[in-house]
């Protein structure tokens, strides 16, 4: 990773990382205030050799010393010198215990050892400190003795004392706070970039461009009011998703797909990603700049088309592949003259098979026939192989991918399941893709002007939005006969028999 790559994962996780280190912040806070203080007393002590007075004999002496002296320093933590301090101030540790309170040092090339103790108590550190230099020099006398003449050649002297120290020597509040910040900030950085390498899920553009080169025609922002007002095109035309959607509709006239691009699935890799709405949403828009539309619930497993747009469901697309009724009979115009809509139908045994067959093949001809655009929606293509199916049928998939939802991996097996069939990927529509920076600046401009559903002419007189489904029409002039059932279907906007109870529409797709 460069370094903008990981700046960006710092922008985007930001609050990780301002947590991370407020704790360490607090760590360090709670540690130094509850530490109970300490103070450190040292003593230090000259180490000298008794010597004659040439010259010869002081270079002997002090080479001796410097090296006696490193021993005589360990000696200082030993039990022969600190049993006797024990005794001398009544303490009621042992030999061990008080050992690990005093550390013994000697600057390089000196004979000076330095003696310092801490203790909770800074009489105690100091009296503790003289005592061992004390018992140290006695040690150090018995120790060196000349066997012949009983005299000391080794002899140390306290050149200074310790005094009661008047401030603690820990717990040092500004280090603390220092390392406490630091370590904080450090597992803050680790936390974020280690959640961004773990986080598969795509969540904008530059996700998809790591695993496919297809090209991303439409990119649907994310709206609070989406499971609310799924058919944002009609409710709220003027908002940021129904500007989105009409990009989308101007971004399918660049293309290219042969002869049967009429015809489209939309496919996403698992459930709930807005595949559904999606659909609805870019089959108004179509039909609202005159293309004559046909939008099919293929979705054999789990329809909602006619949920959504509150037409009867009961009979549809299944009714016309099992041969009781033709596509005349069961397409409900809805919206404008330029719109209809083929329902699922009842929910069959075998959908994949239905959609594989010949009579699939068929109305899927006779739709591209009469329409200038044909827009199927399937079902996810990782639990079942419905739709890699009608992709193969038909001119192409637009593969719609929930923002935040999928992760790069369902991604790659769904975009590979199209590609072991044969169908063509016509590209990638990103739905609630959350804005991110300036990255749709044009946005707000909308939302500004307002998203109520009136719009007004070129000449000023206000136009709504059809709220009303249109009588059956004729196409090319031909009438056709109105079954029963469908002329007692309810108006649209209303809910059929079976959609009353239904609940509210969301965007589950």
């Amino acid at each position: 990773m460069e370094l903008h790559e990981y700046m960006t994962i710092l922008r985007k996780r930001w609050l990780t990382v301002a947590v991370a280190t407020a704790l360490g912040l607090l760590g360090a806070v709670l540690a130094t205030t509850l530490a109970t203080p300490q103070y450190t007393a040292t003593t230090k002590t000259f180490v000298s050799v008794q010597s004659g007075d040439t010259v010869g004999d002081l270079v002997q002496g002090s080479t001796y010393s410097q090296s006696q002296v490193r021993s005589f320093a360990q000696l200082a933590t030993m039990p022969t010198v600190l049993n006797p301090v024990i005794d001398d101030l009544g303490l009621t540790v042992g030999s061990s215990a008080l050992a690990g309170t005093i550390a013994v040092s000697v600057p390089q090339n000196t004979v000076i050892i330095s003696i310092s103790v801490t203790d909770p108590s800074p009489e105690r550190a100091a009296a503790v400190a003289n005592s061992v230099a004390s018992h140290l020099s006695e040690a150090v006398s018995d120790l060196a003795a000349a066997p012949s003449t009983g005299t000391d050649p080794i002899r140390l002297s306290t050149v200074a004392e310790a005094q009661v120290p008047r401030a603690p020597s820990s717990p040092n509040a500004k280090v603390n706070i220092a390392i406490g910040l630091v370590l904080g900030l450090a597992l803050g950085i680790a936390a974020a970039v280690g959640r961004e390498l773990l986080d598969t899920k795509v969540r904008n553009e530059d996700d998809l461009s790591k695993i496919t080169d297809a090209s991303v025609i439409g990119s649907i922002p994310l709206d609070s009011t989406a499971e609310r007002s799924p058919l944002v095109v009609q409710g709220s035309p003027q908002s940021p998703r129904a500007e989105a959607f009409r990009r989308l509709r101007t971004n399918l006239q660049f293309l290219d797909v042969g002869e049967r691009s009429r015809a489209m699935v939309l496919v996403s890799a698992i459930p709930a990603e807005g595949k559904s709405t999606t659909a609805i949403n870019l089959a108004i828009t179509l039909a609202d700049a005159g293309k004559r539309v046909a939008l099919v619930d293929a979705d054999l497993r789990r329809p909602s088309i006619a949920r959504y747009l509150g037409i009867e469901g009961s009979v549809g697309l299944t009714t016309v592949l099992i041969g009781q009724a033709d596509l005349d009979d069961v397409m409900q115009p809805w919206g404008n003259d330029c719109l209809d809509v083929l329902a699922a139908g009842q929910v069959p045994p075998n959908p994949s098979e239905l959609l594989g067959s010949q009579a699939m093949s068929t109305v899927l001809k006779e739709l591209t026939e009469r329409y200038d655009v044909v827009l199927l929606d399937t079902a996810p293509l990782l639990p079942v192989t419905d739709g890699a199916i009608l992709a193969k049928l038909a001119g192409g998939a637009l593969v719609t991918v929930g923002a935040g939802t999928v992760n790069r991996h369902q991604v790659a097996v769904a975009l590979g399941s199209l590609d072991s069939v044969g169908a063509r990927v016509l590209g990638i529509v990103m739905n609630r893709l959350a804005r991110q920076g300036d990255r749709y600046p044009y946005y707000d401009y909308y939302a500004a002007e307002g998203s109520h559903p009136a719009t007004a002419s070129p000449g000023g007189t206000p136009v709504t939005v059809p709220t009303e489904p249109t009588p059956r029409h004729a196409r090319d002039g031909a009438t056709v006969s109105t079954p029963a059932w469908l002329s007692a279907r309810p108006r649209r906007g209303e809910a059929g028999p079976q959609e009353q109870e239904a609940e509210e529409p969301d965007e589950r797709g």
